[in-house]
């Protein structure tokens, strides 16, 4: 199997594909993100808000990647090395076992993943942890409804689900809103 196809069965997708529906530049800007901020990206998989909010960051910021596949952290560690990034620091394992820093994040990023957690009360729980007094907890993910891709319907979240684990998890939901044709972002703070 060549190396495209097992990325590609690791999680590694066709991202012009997706920039088509879904700009991470945008979504990142619409949540705040500025230079010498901390982002945490949970369920980072290959990226595709990791390098983005790196670059957005800037050299002062930083920038943490969290996924259990340890095939797309190495993707991303290399393209990262190719673009001489210095301030991202990656890791592998289960969102329900890591905090990556006390008290250290202006954000917390769930990037289409919190419906994938085996615990998503004990990743929200792991959240408080890490963000800083005024820090957000970012949740975009798919909308609960039939398309022709994302994971299936039935795993997927509907706002209100995901706002009670959110609140659940010991936050105040301050936005919850439309993110595109395919998506709903919710913005919580502690």
């Amino acid at each position: 199997m060549n190396e495209r196809k097992s990325l590609r069965r690791a999680g590694v997708y066709d991202e012009e594909i997706r920039r088509k529906w879904q700009d991470p530049y945008v979504v990142l800007m619409e949540i705040g993100l500025k230079p010498g901020a901390t982002f945490i990206d949970v369920g980072c998989g290959e990226g595709f808000f990791t390098l983005p909010a790196v670059r957005l960051v800037g050299e002062k910021g930083k920038v943490y990647g969290l996924d259990i596949n340890p095939l797309v952290i190495e993707h991303l560690r290399k393209k990262a090395a190719d673009e001489s990034i210095t301030n991202l620091r990656l890791r592998v394992g289960k969102a329900e076992d890591t905090v990556f820093c006390k008290a250290c994040a202006d954000f917390v990023f769930f990037g289409i993943v919190l419906h994938d957690f085996d615990n998503p009360i004990k990743v929200l729980t792991k959240a408080t942890k890490m963000l800083k007094p005024g820090g957000k907890l970012v949740n975009l993910d798919w909308k609960k409804e039939p398309m022709e891709f994302g994971p299936p319907v039935q795993i997927r979240f509907t706002e209100e689900k995901a706002t009670k684990l959110i609140e659940t998890g010991g936050f105040k939901v301050k936005i919850v809103k439309n993110s595109g044709p395919y998506h709903y972002l919710i913005i919580a703070r502690i």
